[in-house]
């Protein structure tokens, strides 16, 4: 992928902090950096702690939706998962009324302060909002260690889970738990997120046997066309998922779930849901639990009305520059470092 000169890339930058619904993972702003190219918009945002060499990976994604064409679709409508942040059990039907038609969620758990009967509380409760034919899946984001994941995935597992979503931070770590949970008798598969998308080596996951499924986002990987290139080298069923975007993010995340050769799951690409608001008029919202493949036309009163403070849009622009840095000292091969 060649990298486009990083004055082309500020000239058509733009910078919107959109409030949260509710707080996820102690985001309440989302702020993102939205570039227009020829092919139309694509989004930088890499989370703030994130440095350059790995948040240059979410440039990398914005460059190729905004430049360049996405693969061949193999099919246009993605049935999506509701997402559940972790809230107080009470909270379960006021977000679950936000993704309509959903008959798959993703429930969070382990969050910092919390209890595991929090957990337990919350994700019993999707399950009776839900009924017993939904799917559920829990996402730790490597929280447990093997032990607590065993405890914890044995006392959920009474809800008939999906599979459990990062349950320990590292890759070995998932490849215990999965003998520890055949050995403990407790029948939850394990699926790789951060050992995917944050790995130096995202192919380690499959050497180690250390998971089911693996979850992929566009955005950590560079793009569409280096995710679907590491769904394909894993051998692994994949999930396609989200990581707080607007449309115009989501809709790199359909373009891959839509290329896939096989996708066996809903995708966690409902998260514009979690946004009080959007730069499109036509937000990427589930239809009947589904979202459509295409791209989003972005709405200039919209980023007028969501733009970031000046001074963020300073800081965004400055790590534009920096991430583009990075870009253009590694190999032009596929424009990753």
């Amino acid at each position: 992928m060649n990298v486009p000169p990083v004055g082309d890339l500020l000239a058509a930058l733009r910078v919107v902090a959109i409030p949260m619904r509710v707080p996820f993972r102690g985001v309440t702003t989302r702020e993102v950096a939205l570039i227009s190219g020829p092919n139309g918009w694509g989004e930088f945002g890499a989370f703030l702690e994130y440095g350059p060499q790995e948040a240059s990976r979410w440039l990398a994604s914005a460059i190729e939706t905004a430049c360049h064409p996405w693969p061949d679709a193999v099919r246009h409508e993605i049935a999506v998962n509701a997402t559940i942040p972790a809230v107080p059990a009470a909270q379960v039907a006021g977000v679950l009324a936000r993704f309509p038609g959903c008959t798959t969620a993703k429930v969070k758990v382990a969050e910092r302060g919390q209890r595991l009967d929090d957990d337990v509380a919350r994700v019993a409760e999707v399950r009776a909002v839900m009924g017993p034919s939904a799917r559920l899946r829990v996402d730790a984001n490597g929280a447990w260690s093997v032990d607590e994941a065993v405890e914890a995935l044995g006392r959920l597992a009474a809800y008939d889970l999906e599979y459990a979503e990062q349950p320990c931070a590292h890759v070995e770590q998932l490849r215990d738990l999965r003998v520890a949970l055949v050995r403990a008798g407790v029948d939850v598969p394990v699926a790789a997120d951060e050992s995917i998308r944050k790995a130096e080596d995202p192919l380690r996951v499959r050497d180690l046997e250390a998971a089911d499924l693996i979850v992929v986002k566009v955005a950590p990987l560079g793009g569409v066309r280096s995710a679907l290139a590491i769904v394909q080298e894993c051998g692994l069923p994949a999930v396609v998922s989200s990581a707080l975007d607007t449309s115009v993010g989501i809709s790199s995340g359909v373009a891959l779930a839509a290329a896939l050769p096989t996708l066996e799951h809903a995708c966690g690409l409902g998260t514009v849901a979690l946004l009080a608001g959007d730069v499109t008029p036509c937000p990427l919202l589930p239809d009947h639990g589904a979202l459509r493949a295409g791209r989003v036309a972005v709405d200039e009163a919209l980023l007028d009305r969501w733009a970031a403070p000046p001074e963020r849009a300073t800081w965004w622009a400055d790590r534009v520059a920096n991430c583009h840095a990075v870009l253009a000292a590694a190999p032009q091969e596929g424009g990753m470092p």
